[in-house]
């Protein structure tokens, strides 16, 4: 695609670099584990710059400003979103690139997916329907192309070694806050808990599918506290709209059962499950400890708390973006993302359970 051309260029330089005995620059470190994220816009890092028709997109100004050279690159974000940064925290330059970008280039998926791969698609949750008219890709959509990288890695590897390196991969995913947005947008009369369930039937059977084709290990990254992202908070007059992070904080409570259950179900199957809707919320309660002085207002956008229109061109931008905790109406910005990431990789069981997603990564 002409608009991240750029962002294409650098992920081609680097294919011939990765293969299936990719070692860390430091030589006494053990190889990074791959890392194959799913879910939605809080962890796409262009995938949806190559559907074609698209209506939830990101590569444009002021996207990406704070990326190298400042180029929109399709991540809902000034820089890096948290799926970059857990990457680096792992050992890796860069984050696993898309999929669809990898499908474009010849031998993209025989020589880009041994580090792991990218289907997180923005507007996606985890339900068929949610994201449906915004043509994105939604989780068996995924899922789906996942099947493809693991077909190409058994042609090259073969079973056994494929299974084995799937084995100490990490899948992570970060999905549900859209399923939430179209409840509330369709006004849906479905009681809560009967909502909350059928989001946990869904992943309960992705979960079940992902570990049938060969993952082990899953970084589950919960829902934050929505309705305090600044296009929820015009519901109610600039503050927290409560009903809506009231099921996020459901959904966590739902998601640990669930994992714990699954766990004990699915032999073999370690998890990690970050509360982001407490790791958000302490912050917003309290950002000055945390570098944060603005906890309500969008960085990029328009209108009231920056939150009546989306980020692009013509919209206000914040002067220094290290102090913002979001970056337009919904997704954060690099900075929150980063301390996001930090946490779940080596933060504490009061934010991530049973055990964090460094810890994850050195199970055997």
């Amino acid at each position: 695609m002409e608009k991240i051309c750029h962002f294409s260029l650098l992920i081609v330089l680097s294919l011939s670099t990765f293969g299936p005995n990719l070692v860390n620059a430091d030589a006494q470190r053990p190889a990074p584990p791959p890392i194959f994220i799913l879910g939605d816009s809080t962890a796409d890092v262009g995938t949806n710059s190559y559907i074609p028709d698209c209506h939830a997109t990101a590569n444009f100004p002021h996207n990406g400003i704070d990326f190298v050279h400042s180029r929109p690159t399709g991540r809902f974000s000034n820089g890096l979103n948290s799926a970059d940064h857990l990457a680096r925290l792992f050992g890796y330059n860069s984050s696993p690139p898309p999929f669809l970008f990898l499908h474009s280039l010849k031998y993209g998926l025989q020589l880009g997916i041994y580090r792991g791969v990218n289907f997180a698609s923005g507007g996606s949750g985890l339900l068929e329907e949610t994201g449906l008219q915004l043509n994105v890709l939604n989780l068996p959509q995924q899922i789906n192309q996942f099947v493809t990288v693991r077909k190409n890695l058994t042609a090259a590897l073969g079973h056994e070694s494929t299974k084995a390196l799937l084995a100490r991969s990490l899948f992570c995913i970060s999905t549900g806050s859209n399923d939430i947005f179209v409840y509330f947008k369709t006004r849906s009369t479905m009681p809560k808990e009967e909502f909350i369930n059928l989001l946990m039937e869904a992943y309960e059977n992705h979960i079940k599918t992902l570990y049938s084709l060969g993952a082990r290990k899953f970084g589950i990254i919960s829902v934050p506290p929505v309705g305090c992202c600044p296009a929820n908070r015009l519901l109610n007059a600039t503050k927290c709209f409560e009903p809506m992070n009231d099921f996020a904080r459901c959904f966590h409570s739902a998601l640990d059962k669930l994992m714990c259950n699954l766990s004990s179900e699915l032999h073999g199957m370690k998890y990690a499950l970050g509360d982001t809707y407490k790791m958000t919320i302490d912050v917003i309660d309290n950002p000055r400890p945390f570098n944060f002085s603005n906890v309500d207002t969008a960085c990029c956008g328009h209108g009231t708390l920056n939150a009546e229109g989306i980020c692009n061109p013509t919209a206000n931008l914040c002067s220094d973006r290290r102090k913002f905790i979001f970056w337009d109406l919904f997704h954060p910005t690099q900075a929150a993302a980063q301390l996001a990431a930090n946490t779940l990789y080596g933060g504490p069981t009061q934010y991530v359970s049973p055990i964090n997603f460094a810890q994850l990564a050195a199970e055997n």
